[in-house]
Parts: C-alpha cells; structure tokens; sequence
C-alpha cells in the first residue's frame, strides 16, 4: 500500500516551513505595527516630534484618510476594500507555498496590508473610514521630503521588494527554480 503523496507534490516538511515563516512575519509585522502606532498616538498626539540618527528618521504623528501622499483622501472607504481583496489574493496564491523565502515576502506583504486594514476598521471616524496612523517621516519632518510613513508600509515595500528579486532570480513560490531555456542552436548556411 503507498502512502497517500501531498495534493501538490511538495514535501510536507517545506510547506509547513514556508507557512511557518509565513505566519510568523505577518503577526510579526503586526505586532510591532500596532505596538508603534499605538505609541505614536500615546506619546506624539500633542505634536511632539522627535528627531533620530542626526535628523535622517523624525518621528511625527499624523491621521492618513487617503493611500500614500495622501491619494484618494476622499474615497476612504475604498482602501480597506481593496486591503481585503489583497489579503485574499494572498491566500489564494500562497495554496502552493513551500519556499521559505516566498514566505517571508508573502507573510511581509500579507502582515502590512493587516496592519494598516487593522487602522481601517478599528479607527477614527470609523469602520471603513478609519485613519492609517504614520509617524515615521524620512530625512525630515512633516513628509518634507518624503511621505510619513508607519511600520505596515515598510513590511510592504519589503515584502513586495523581496519578491520582486525572487521573481527576478527565477525562484517559483513552491520551491521549484524557473530553468533557463537553452539557446537555439544555430545552422551555417554553408
């Protein structure tokens, strides 16, 4: 009698590894972005700001309504429906996981998209219409230079980053490699 093989082919070891990870740097990313946040808004909500590393990161509380730059301010409603449909896609790609670096950026992805939809629901004015809480303003305060950011926007742009690499350096989310395709051997017309 043979053993019953994973619906995917891939060694359950793998899977439960790339899932580990997975679920580890979501609620990773969550935690420290709500701890922060919950932080900023304790100890900058009377316009406090503080400057670290020589004034390259200011921390500087303020409410985003909108996406970055403050895009869409109008339309806030809209960004946790779509933070809802990014958090599906996730879980509907990640069915064939079972590469730990894909699930690290996966589970980044997946633990900034939770953290600022957390914000969505749960803040001011309230659910579907609550304010992202940013803070994290670089090279100077008040978005001078850039715009504020919090946590969960980092977790993002690392996770998307670091899957852009994989993608790049032919790496599949089920652990397999993409393999270069042999060149066409060309015929002299000689």
């Amino acid at each position: 009698m043979t053993e019953p093989q994973e619906p995917l082919g891939l060694p359950e070891g793998r899977r439960a590894r790339a899932w580990t990870v997975l679920a580890v740097a979501a609620v990773v990313s969550i935690g420290l972005d709500q701890l922060c946040k919950y932080l900023a808004v304790r100890d900058l909500s009377d316009g406090t700001e503080v400057r670290l590393f020589g004034g390259v990161i200011y921390l500087d509380l303020t409410r985003n309504s909108g996406a970055a730059f403050s895009i869409g301010s109008g339309f806030t409603f809209i960004f946790p429906l779509i933070a809802m449909g990014v958090v599906a896609g996730i879980l509907w790609l990640s069915r064939k996981l079972g590469s730990v670096p894909w699930g690290l950026a996966i589970g980044l992805i997946l633990g900034g998209a939770l953290g600022n939809l957390i914000d969505r629901l749960f803040r001011a004015p309230g659910p579907l219409q609550g304010h992202v809480v940013d803070f994290i303003s670089a090279f100077g305060p008040n978005a001078e230079f850039f715009p504020i950011f919090n946590i969960a926007d980092s977790s993002l742009f690392c996770g998307v980053v670091l899957a852009i690499l994989l993608e790049i350096t032919g790496r599949r989310r089920d652990g397999t490699r993409v393999e270069k395709a042999e060149q066409p051997v060309q015929q002299s017309s000689e």
